[in-house]
């Protein structure tokens, strides 16, 4: 599992992430999986979700729309809503949360949010260099 990473509801509610993920938003029993999943916050509707992941980009930092490139320390939140997805970053707790350049993009199913951050983290959390 990834370090820090949380799942959003859309009533905003937040919580650990469990291995795997159910259909109906009953948490199943944690796999010992690494690098599984999150809850899926599907009640019954496709509103917005969202998907939480510290992360230590690599040299160069992640080039963001409002600010241009952040580094260090960083929250990664991959958002659906209303048939796009978006992945957005901001220094670790902090308020302001910026835009990762070419990201904001359709997204057909909302079962692949899931993926889309699974991927973002994967290219953008590079602790080591």
């Amino acid at each position: 599992m990834f370090s820090g990473e949380r799942f959003v509801t859309a009533a905003g509610e937040s919580g650990p992430s469990a291995a795997g993920m159910t259909a109906d938003g009953t948490a199943e029993t944690p796999a010992a999986v690494p690098g599984a999943g999150m809850v899926a916050d599907s009640g019954g509707a496709a509103g917005p979700q969202s998907r939480t992941t510290d992360i230590v980009p690599g040299p160069g930092g992640v080039m963001t729309d409002e600010v241009g490139v952040v580094t260090g320390d960083l929250t990664l939140r991959t958002e659906y809503a209303d048939g796009k997805v978006t992945v957005r970053v901001q220094y670790k707790d902090a308020d302001e949360w910026y835009t990762v350049t070419g990201t904001a993009v359709t997204l057909a199913d909302p079962a692949g949010l899931d993926a889309v951050h699974g991927v973002a983290v994967g290219l953008l959390n590079r602790p080591e260099g």
